[in-house]
Formats: structure tokens, sequence, C-alpha cells
């Protein structure tokens, strides 16, 4: 936090409340220096929140005003939302929201210059929502609007203020206003598409999970069925056994052992359904592969697959991520059972203890089928996002994504996946993770 702070100090200094007149002013060699100091300092922040809260300051101190607000657009609502304050200023002042047809951003998206008090009538008057832009700026008790366009775009405006209204606008101090502006507007737009991308990644996994659920749901309905029985069993049988206690005690005890198997069940598909940040933690890698084998078994028989495993006593413990991982294996032996649905086959899973060259120790696992095989064009781009071989089969609903994503959680995991295959005879994935130190 203490790193944060200091680097929220203005690039020249400032010992008492700005006014229209104190301000010193910069030099064009200084001017320069300001510019690509600040460019320096926003290319290190990853957060949007820090990155607003130093753009809105550094505005305020380069324009020679008290307070400062920045609106960022937010694009599932359609409206500019306020995000950072900083100085002196009134939040009812401020609304917490415009929206994107709202006179003020249009009049700032159709100009595409600093909005100032000093403005002429017939400046306003270039765009229809002009007048109205400037009895808002007004209510708001701004001297400056400063647009942040990129590529057509309003991605953000911040509004500057004063206590007292400006003397004049200075030309050297609109340019370093307008400078500034520009290298906040290109790390505001580098921040918000890293966000985007972050946000769609994690619903893509998200996604991801819950279509295996849909495999999960039949072994969770085959595994529940018995406990159920015997729970209604019980209790048909109750009200004319209540008078042997032998009974009641024996049946209650397996009642109560059938429903903590159902409970933890059910723990165990909502753990999978939720995505959540990597947590690593020491695991026994062949008790996650047991887990995965178990609900894949319903399935495997209704495709006349046969399972084969051989897990090896000496495996290694993991660091690693217990969903995330049961994400990979379930991923794969899906694809390896989808490649055997038409004719049935064999699914051999063997995990064994491996070391590499320098003494590395590393949890192994293979995975192999007997189905079709993949070209060896299509080999090379198994991993890449988007491409899925499942059409050429006539399946549709591959969307080219698992194998991407059990690449990634593999990598995150500095492990290693590879593949080998062969028309007519089967494919084998590779999957290795480093074991946690002896």
């Amino acid at each position: 936090m203490a790193g944060h702070m200091a680097s929220l100090r203005p690039l020249f200094a400032m010992t008492s409340p700005p006014s229209n007149t104190d301000i010193s002013k910069p030099t064009s060699s200084e001017l320069l220096n300001i510019v690509t100091r600040f460019a320096s300092d926003l290319g290190t922040m990853t957060d949007l929140t820090t990155l607003g809260s130093r753009i809105i300051q550094e505005l305020c101190h380069a324009g020679a005003t008290t307070h400062g607000t920045l609106f960022l657009l937010d694009r599932e609502h359609e409206c500019y939302r306020r995000a950072n304050m900083v100085g002196p200023v009134a939040p009812i002042l401020i609304p917490p929201t415009l929206a994107v047809s709202h006179p003020l951003p249009r009049h700032l998206l159709a100009t595409n210059r600093i909005m100032t008090q000093a403005d002429s009538a017939s400046d306003l008057q270039e765009t229809d929502s002009g007048a109205s832009a400037r009895t808002t700026m007004e209510s708001m008790q701004a001297t400056r609007i400063v647009p942040h366009l990129n590529k057509g775009r309003l991605i953000a405006f911040s509004l500057l203020g004063a206590a007292q209204p400006l003397a004049g606008e200075n030309t050297l101090t609109r340019s370093l206003l307008a400078a500034l502006a520009q290298t906040a507007t290109n790390a505001l737009d580098t921040i918000v598409l890293y966000e985007d991308l972050h946000r769609s990644h994690t619903l893509i996994k998200r996604t991801d999970r819950l279509k295996s659920l849909e495999t999960i749901a039949g072994g969770f309905a085959h595994e529940i069925r018995n406990p159920l029985t015997s729970i209604k069993t019980f209790i048909q049988l109750a009200p004319e056994r209540k008078d042997d206690p032998q009974f009641i005690q024996e049946f209650s005890k397996v009642v109560l052992d059938d429903v903590y198997r159902i409970e933890r069940l059910i723990q165990e598909i909502l753990d999978y359904a939720r995505y959540m940040e990597p947590k690593l933690t020491d695991e026994d890698f062949n008790d996650i592969v047991a887990s995965c084998l178990y609900f894949i078994d319903v399935k495997a028989d209704s495709y006349g697959i046969k399972i084969e495993k051989e897990l090896a006593s000496d495996l290694p413990r993991v660091m690693l991520d217990r969903q995330q991982i049961k994400q990979v294996l379930l991923n794969l032996l899906l694809n390896a059972m989808d490649s055997m649905a038409r004719a049935g086959g064999r699914l051999r899973i063997q995990t064994r203890k491996l070391v590499k060259p320098g003494g590395k120790v590393w949890a192994h696992i293979e995975i192999e089928d007997t189905g079709e095989g993949i070209q060896d064009t299509n080999l090379e781009h198994i991993f890449d996002p988007f491409f899925t071989t499942k059409h050429e089969s006539g399946e549709h609903e591959g969307t080219g994504l698992g194998l991407t994503i059990v690449h990634q959680i593999i990598q995150e995991h500095h492990g290693e996946i590879r593949v080998k295959s062969s028309i007519g005879i089967g494919t084998t994935f590779f999957v290795s993770l480093p074991a946690v130190p002896a």
C-alpha cells in the first residue's frame, strides 16, 4: 500500500492548494520530461483503481485545479461511471453515472478537445449537445473537462474543478493537459483491454467446467441411487419395525453414512462447478485420478469402453489446484471416450514416478485410448484456441477451447503436456507435474 501511495505523488510539486496564478509554468523541455515520466509511471500500473487515482491527481496538478473526478465507460450498462475522486469536492454535485447518450459525453465525443469555462458560445454551438453540456459542467462546478478518446471511442473523461473560476486559459497549460490526457488514455485503454480479456478467460474456464458437469451428472445420478434406495427403504420399514431397537440402531447408522456420502458427492460437484483463483495444496495425485475415473464410469459402460488403470504406489505428492487438475483430467478422459464412442475400445490410465535428467522428480500420467486417432497435420494445432476436429466425425458441440484450457492449466502448474497419435490405433496424452521436494 505504501508503494501505491508513493506512486501517486505529482510529477511537479505544489506546496499549497493551487490557484489560477501560482502554478509554475514549465519550459518545453520540462513539459517533455513531465509527460515522459507520467507515461513511465502509468506503464507500471496494472490496477484500474490505482491508475485512475494517479491520472486524475496528475491532471488536477497540471491544470491548477483543486479537485477532480474520473468517469469511466461502462459498456455493459451503456453509461459513464464515477470511478475516482480527489480533492475537496461534494459528491452530491457529481452524479454516480452519466448515460452514454447524455449531452456531455456526446459533446466531448463530437469535439475531441478539452472543454473549459472560457469556451465561447460559438464553440459550444458546434454540436447540438454543446449548450446542454455547458449547463452540466456548471452544475458539477467544473472548470475543465478533459476527454479520453481512443480510436473514435470515448473511454473516459476527467472532470476538473477549482474553488474559484479560472481567470483564463494558458496555452501551455492546455498543451500539457492534452499531452497528459493522451498518455492517460493509452494507459486506460490497455488496462481496460486486459481486464476484458481476463473476464473472458474466466468465463471460458467456467463454461468449460460446466459443460463437463453434463457427464459428471450421469455418474452422480448412478452413485446417489444406492444411498437413496437404502434411505427410502428405512423410511418405509421404520413404522413397522419401530419396536425393534436393533433394526432401528443398525439401519440408522447405514442411513446416516449414506447421507454423509450424498453430502460429499454434492460438495464435490459444487466445488468443481465453482471457478476460483488457483489455490495450490499438497495433494495425492493418484487420489485425484481415482476421483475422476469414479465419475466417468457410467459413461464408459454406456460406450462399451473398458477402463484399465495402473496407479503407482510410489507416486510422489504434488503441489496443485485440485479442482483445476480435475478439470484437466476429466477433459482428457472425456475426449478419449468420445473418440471411441462408436465402437467401444480400451481406455488405459497409468501413473508413475518419473525422474528426469538432473534428478528432478515428477508425477506422470498417461491417458491412452484405442480411438480413431488424430491426423499428423492436426497434432501441431491440438492446443490452439478454437481448433477442433469434432466436426470431422459429425460432432458439432466441440468449441475447440477444452484442450487450450488444459494446456494453460498445466503451464500454470509448471508442468508439461504432450500427445502422440496414430490413425486407426489411438491417441495418448502425457502429463507431468513437478513433485513436492522430498
